[in-house]
């Protein structure tokens, strides 16, 4: 029965339904694979006691189904809320303490039915491309546990190459939900911004950076799981309606046209054979009758980065400034958490509005490049997964990385205007190792992206080559 954990999300699903597995066996399951291989990759955190766990597996097997959902596994990001289980944010300033309720995203994934059996690991606050953290440690790259697993939602990746979990939440401010799909060698969805909302707290109307949303083995339980985190909430102002994405999921892509960035002109330094190991996937477009091309973005990346570090900077000191202002909880703090908090508090008004208009004219422009293809494409990250050892890699192909996460700027020209982008894999190097795509249209565009994604993933099924740790299960 270990291979049944191969299944995709909505196959697990369908034979719950139909009773061809129950959601204990499929527990059981679950708990032995975590207990062979989470020692090796640390993806997993805080996980329930596995008793209680299989008396609720057992609890919905004789209840009335709830969704599509129901009686999977689910471990949930620990940015976010799960009430009952802890939620430290990577800090020590909040190890151990206690979630008393779920987050909106967490609720609506356990009406679905999901049982939450803990959390999967994240950098501090999520900030930085490398989960470690002083509370649960690093994750590693089931691919090669010597290398990270990348994040933010690293956690959440590793365990789905692992099929630890069969679909994962993760959230994406600076390509969270993309970095660790690409390194992982699965699905990872950055929803347009605002179909899922976040919590209201703290400012609702200005930071319109990060998302939440999901990752998977396949766009199509990608679909699922958006349909599921999906919807506005009253309480915030920028929330869209949400048409359900997964309906249409299978919809024809024929004739779809895609613009190829490559490096944006050489403004992004790229690793030696990851642009080529991109180029050679994409050729596989044409199986698909999707027409590439290379296009000229036709605008400067190094405004499009100020832009970003800017309001970047100016939100983390939203989150964060009373962290830093108290002595006691500011000495916890790691020095990357600093630097972001001292720079977003020295801006003035001018300097945010001038960053905004940046991001403005950014999102004018690629409206205008839309307007010829269907999507565009960027590589997904610039190098491949670095030693776990590392905090960040301070040189990319002969390049000085001037912050610590300057070697993620291909991700930007998405995460600053909030557009919707599918991490796709792109196969395995010469050194054994995954790389992706970043497959992105203009807002609302989200099934589009999906229908493109899995017509992808039917024509390739490159995550079907499990990471080589699995063999051993």
């Amino acid at each position: 029965m270990g291979d049944f954990l191969d299944k995709d999300a909505l196959e697990q699903a369908a034979a719950l339904e139909k009773g061809e597995i129950s959601a204990e066996e499929l527990m059981r399951l679950t708990l032995d694979r975590i207990e062979a291989v989470n020692g090796d990759v640390n993806a997993i955190v805080s996980l329930r006691d596995p008793d209680d766990l299989l008396a609720e597996a057992r609890a919905a097997d004789n209840t009335r189904r709830k969704g599509w959902m129901h009686g999977l596994p689910q471990a949930i990001k620990d940015l976010a809320n799960a009430k009952g289980l802890p939620t430290s944010k990577g800090s020590p300033i909040f190890a151990g303490q206690v979630a008393e309720a779920d987050d909106i995203m967490v609720a609506r994934m356990r009406a679905a039915g999901a049982i939450i059996i803990g959390k999967t690991n994240t950098p501090e606050f999520g900030l930085g491309s490398h989960t470690f953290n002083p509370v649960h440690g690093a994750t590693h790259n089931p691919y090669d546990l010597s290398r990270s697993a990348g994040g933010s939602s690293g956690g959440a990746a590793a365990a789905l190459a692992c099929r630890m979990l069969a679909v994962a939440d993760g959230s994406d401010m600076m390509g969270s939900l993309r970095n660790p799909a690409a390194w992982n060698n699965v699905y990872g969805f950055r929803p347009s911004w605002g179909r899922v909302p976040s919590e209201p707290q703290g400012d609702t109307f200005l930071h319109q950076l990060s998302t939440n949303g999901p990752m998977g083995r396949s766009p199509r339980d990608i679909a699922a799981l958006l349909d599921v985190q999906s919807g506005p909430d009253p309480r915030q102002p920028h929330g869209c309606p949400a048409e359900p994405v997964f309906p249409g999921i299978d919809a024809p892509v024929t004739g779809a046209k895609v613009g190829w960035l490559g490096d944006w002109g050489g403004a992004y330094a790229v690793e030696g054979g990851l642009m080529s190991l991109c180029e050679r996937a994409m050729s596989r477009f044409a199986d698909l009758s999707i027409e590439v091309e290379p296009v000229d973005p036709g605008f400067d990346a190094a405004q499009i980065w100020e832009s970003w570090i800017t309001l970047r900077s100016w939100a983390v000191a939203g989150s964060y400034a009373a962290l830093y202002e108290n002595p006691e909880t500011r000495s916890k703090l790691k020095p990357e958490a600093i630097w972001e908090i001292e720079r977003g508090l020295s801006f003035t008004a001018m300097d945010i509005h001038c960053a905004s208009v940046i991001r403005s004219n950014w999102f004018t422009r690629a409206a205008e490049l839309f307007e010829g293809y269907d999507a565009l494409l960027l590589p997904t990250t610039q190098v491949w997964p670095f030693p776990v050892e590392w905090a960040w890699p301070k040189q990319v192909a002969g390049l000085d990385m001037d912050t610590y996460h300057r070697w993620m700027e291909v991700v930007i020209p998405v995460s600053l205007i909030g557009l919707p982008c599918l991490n796709i894999p792109a196969g395995f190097g010469d050194n054994g190792l995954p790389a992706g795509l970043q497959l992105f249209g203009p807002r609302g565009s989200d099934s589009r992206l999906l229908r493109i994604g899995q017509a992808w993933h039917e024509a390739t099924r490159l995550v079907a080559q499990k990471p080589p740790m699995l063999a051993k299960t």
